[in-house]
């Protein structure tokens, strides 16, 4: 409100005033300014949300290396700010953080935090719950009941004594509710920052993070209620339990159907309309506003409205766009930074006997949540470091519980000295954790393997276990053209798990789907799905009783897809994974589409994954069917030598079995090489002699060999060939140094490609012909 008589001194800044504060300010000097005296709000709000963002990314930019997650900084960043240090200067507890300045950060960081809360309800999905298996829900429970239960009867033992009175013992018993929380934002975020968010370990993880929230926001509101019991009469407790629950049966009954309805109307591909999200964000502040009266925290409105909105595409995905971005990364650290400005380090001492058992309280409940969600992993065989790390995980404090913290300190029901502690011990187990569970927990570890899972060594005859990834529609033709080329036969059957890729937007668990085991599609993308699933279904029917296949669904973050792919691979014994290009060419060789996160996602896989693998670039020309009026299928294998090209050749060579193609391998020689002279040479000219001979399946095969000088030369002849073939295979070779190759690494643009793979990929040579690079499966360090 303005101040009387034009008096400004309450902290609202007038007209006047933003017309002459450029003026002020330069005929005054900015500090002499600031010094001067109260700032009006608009300013100070600005200058204050500055210097606490700058504060927080530089410094989370000097231990984002150490391993230091980023609520971490940010709660670190805020004790430094506070009393204990910078606060004690004039400049920031009269000028920056001055009283005025406090309540504005105060309610920023309050509307910030039910924000926080809201955008964490669309994320989650509650169906985990229902796809919890048993050891998920016997570690959720576990894990807040455990803990909650010793704590309480620890402080049942003490309560006929001395050392704490009636109000201390009470507050007491609060705080232990607290102490034992396992809120799923908080283990999302750990997840994510540490990247194994749909790991194994992650997946458990978030399944018992879920049920225990939804457990540990059930008795929150059996303790709040117990409260208000306890300062009011049993009518009012009766009519504000009344209250809630009719709010509860309107969000659930009214306003969850009205998303989905919303989402009906929202034609598929095109955004939602603008009047649907404001109008569902005008509900979330009213929800707080009737949660508040009805006596329940501000935050339990909204973040009931958040588990109200479908998580995912389209309404879910919408939200978390507009919001999700600023919320996390503007206003989160304000809320986090103002909570860590109320830590005053000085008063950390156990002069009284409260502090003392408080403390006690604290590695109390984190002890015995860490034992108690030991047990239920070891009981289902889970390795030792695994569900240790998993234990850590579940134990680790964050952004809810420093809320309920500074709750309780800003009600008076906590004193400053125990909310220092609190502070404190949330600042140490959010730094220690993510350490120990980096040590504990590697996830490329499962995929270290003693066994060759890879083409060339799968006894002939046998079935060819192959995983595909699809990313879009368009990748499902040039695949399909792929595995036809393979030449499946009853001699050489493949087996084919293909896996449908989806980036994970508007929600915070990853989804795995087996189209086998659950006929339902993923909702919101069933479509999609669905032709994926006709498309392969179709494929089998076509080669019945040589092919088998099996269809899966994964959502997750793009930044973490290769787990899924490298976990399936693994589980399913595959020797060969085909990853599409990440840049899509029309069949006139123009560039349709790039994406670049599909590119960092064929390199993360090339780095970890358990067996070899293809990457495809089709260039249009795949997609023509061998069983054609074409009279032939021209197929060439480029060789040099080594691991990668041996790979390749031996995939080659299950092609020699269909009268439709011609398979042509080109052995390029370097001038004086003595092909006698090594053991990989040996190798080399072992796996190349039934070639040489046209020994190889039922067709003819044509062998030719070039003799090449340098760089240069080979580039000229592959130029001279390209368009004489429909496809083309070549192993990545990376790394590897050879007279052949010499001079053309300087101008590779794609090194996942390998060098040649580069060249024939290169928008230079216009031509049609697709490219499969292959990759031997690589030892991985266990």
């Amino acid at each position: 409100m303005a101040g009387n008589n034009g008096n400004t001194s309450s902290g609202v800044i007038t007209i006047k005033e933003c017309i002459e504060l450029p003026a002020t300010v330069h005929s005054q000097g900015l500090w002499n300014y600031i010094y001067s005296g109260p700032m009006p709000s608009t300013p100070l709000i600005e200058l204050v949300m500055i210097v606490i963002f700058t504060i927080t990314q530089a410094s989370h930019f000097l231990l984002k290396r150490f391993g230091v997650p980023k609520f971490t900084t940010q709660l670190l960043v805020g004790m430094i700010l506070g009393p204990s240090l910078l606060g004690r200067f004039r400049i920031f507890n009269s000028v920056l953080f001055s009283i005025k300045s406090q309540e504005i950060i105060d309610m920023l960081s309050l509307w910030s935090y039910v924000l926080f809360l809201f955008i964490s309800g669309v994320k989650m999905d509650l169906g985990m719950i229902k796809r919890s298996g048993r050891k998920a829900l016997l570690t959720g429970v576990v894990c807040i009941l455990s803990p909650l239960l010793i704590s309480l009867s620890f402080q049942v033992k003490i309560r006929g004594s001395y050392w704490l009175n009636e109000d201390e013992s009470y507050v007491l018993s609060y705080l232990t509710a607290v102490h034992c929380l396992t809120p799923f934002p908080v283990v999302a975020c750990l997840l994510e920052d540490l990247k194994i968010l749909n790991s194994e370990l992650g997946r458990l993880a978030l399944s018992a993070a879920m049920v225990s929230d939804m457990l540990s926001v059930f008795l929150s509101i059996l303790a709040t209620l117990a409260i208000i019991s306890r300062v009011q009469s049993s009518v009012l407790t009766a009519v504000d339990l009344g209250g809630l629950i009719i709010l509860l049966i309107v969000i659930v009954f009214t306003i969850r159907p009205a998303m989905f309805w919303v989402i009906r109307q929202t034609p598929v591909g095109r955004p939602v309309c603008d009047t649907y999200i404001h109008t569902i964000m005008l509900m979330v502040f009213g929800s707080g506003l009737l949660s508040h009266l009805f006596g329940m925290s501000v935050f339990t409105g909204p973040f009931f409205m958040g588990l109200a909105v479908p998580d995912g595409p389209p309404l879910g995905y919408a939200i978390v766009n507009k919001f999700n971005y600023f919320i996390l990364n503007v206003f989160l650290p304000i809320f986090v930074t103002s909570c860590g400005m109320r830590t005053d380090l000085s008063l950390l001492k156990f002069n009284n006997m409260f502090m003392t058992i408080n403390g006690l309280n604290i590695v109390l409940t984190f002890l015995t949540k860490m034992a108690a969600c030991l047990v239920p992993p070891l009981y289902f065989k889970m390795p030792l470091k695994d569900a240790m790390a998993l234990a850590l995980i579940l134990s680790c404090k964050g952004v809810v519980q420093l809320a309920a913290y500074t709750s309780l300190r800003d009600t008076k029901a906590m004193a400053d000295q125990s909310y220092a502690l609190s502070s404190v011990s949330i600042l140490l187990i959010a730094l220690f954790v993510p350490l120990l569970v980096k040590y504990l927990y590697h996830p490329s570890r499962k995929y270290a393997s003693y066994q060759k899972r890879d083409i060339m060594h799968c006894i002939h005859n046998a079935e060819l276990k192959v995983l595909v990834c699809i990313h879009r529609q368009d990748d499902i033709a040039a695949i399909t053209k792929l595995l036809e080329v393979a030449c499946p036969s009853s001699e050489r059957p493949l087996a084919i798990y293909v896996l449908h890729l989806i980036k994970l937007i508007g929600r915070a668990s990853p989804i795995f789907v087996s189209h086998q085991m659950q006929k339902k599609t993923v909702s919101n993308n069933s479509s999609y799905s669905e032709n994926i699933i006709l498309a392969f279904n179709h494929f089998k029917q076509y080669n019945e009783g040589v092919v088998s296949v099996n269809i899966f669904t994964a959502i997750s973050p793009p930044k973490f897809m290769h787990e899924d792919i490298c976990i399936l691979g693994l589980d399913k014994l595959t020797s060969f994974i085909v990853l599409p290009f990440h840049r899509k060419r029309s069949i006139d060789g123009l560039v349709e589409s790039e994406d670049n996160t599909i590119r960092t996602l064929n390199c993360s896989v090339l780095e970890v994954a358990p067996c070899s693998i293809g990457i495809l670039v089709d260039r249009g020309h795949l997609g023509r069917s061998i069983v054609s009026s074409e009279p032939s299928y021209y197929v060439a294998m480029i060789f040099f030598g080594g691991n990668d090209d041996r790979e390749a050749l031996s995939f080659a060579k299950r092609m020699a079995n269909d009268s439709n193609i011609i398979l042509t391998v080109v052995h390029f020689v370097a001038v004086g090489d003595d092909v006698d002279s090594h053991l990989d040479k040996l190798i080399d000219n072992e796996i190349l002699k039934d070639v040489k001979l046209n020994n190889v399946g039922d067709e003819y095969v044509i062998y030719q060999e070039e003799m090449v000088k340098d760089g240069p030369q080979t580039a000229l002849i592959i130029r001279s060939l390209v368009n004489d073939y429909d496809f083309i295979i070549v192993g990545r070779r990376h790394n590897i140094q050879s007279p052949q190759t010499s001079g053309l690494v300087e101008w590779s643009e794609f090194p996942e490609l390998g060098i040649i793979g580069d060249l024939l990929a290169s928008s230079d040579i216009q031509s049609k012909t697709s490219i499969l690079v292959v990759q031997q499966q690589q030892q991985i360090d266990s």
